[in-house]
């Protein structure tokens, strides 16, 4: 009686794994887009932020991309100090110009577009109708 394993059972194993390693990595999500989706839900809290002091202190406020970051103009000395940075170095905008962020309580519609540097879409963009909250749209701009 000879022991070991079979031809056949080892090939079922070496299946088993394969399978089991090719279903995770289809589950983890890649980390080019995540990086640039958390940019795009940092942006968009960050300008509701702004929109809110804004309307608090009465002055207008402007969000304008800068290079490696972006700025804050017009925020009360007071305010509490925003980032100006993007957490990912890749992060860029597409275009140059600013959004108005107040004081008034309705404003324009106003959008901005997010990729990575050097990458291929897809590209986010962040948003408001001028009434609701800026979001973020997830799929390619036209």
């Amino acid at each position: 009686m000879s022991r070991g394993f079979t031809l056949i059972e080892l090939m079922v194993v070496l299946v088993i794994v394969a399978l089991g390693t090719a279903l995770a990595a289809l589950a983890l999500p890649d980390s080019q887009n995540t990086a640039l989706t958390r940019e795009a839900e940092r942006l968009a809290a960050l300008l509701e932020s702004a929109r809110a002091q804004s309307r608090a202190a009465g002055v207008p406020v402007r969000w304008r991309p800068t290079p490696g970051g972006f700025a804050f103009d017009g925020l009360p000395a007071t305010a509490p100090r925003l980032p100006n940075r993007w957490l990912d170095a890749q992060t860029a905008v597409i275009g140059n110009a600013p959004l108005l962020l107040g004081p008034d309580p309705v404003i324009g519609a106003q959008a901005v577009v997010l990729y990575r540097a050097g990458a291929h879409p897809p590209q986010l963009r962040v948003g408001t109708d001028g009434l609701r909250p800026f979001t973020v749209e997830y799929g390619t701009p036209p």
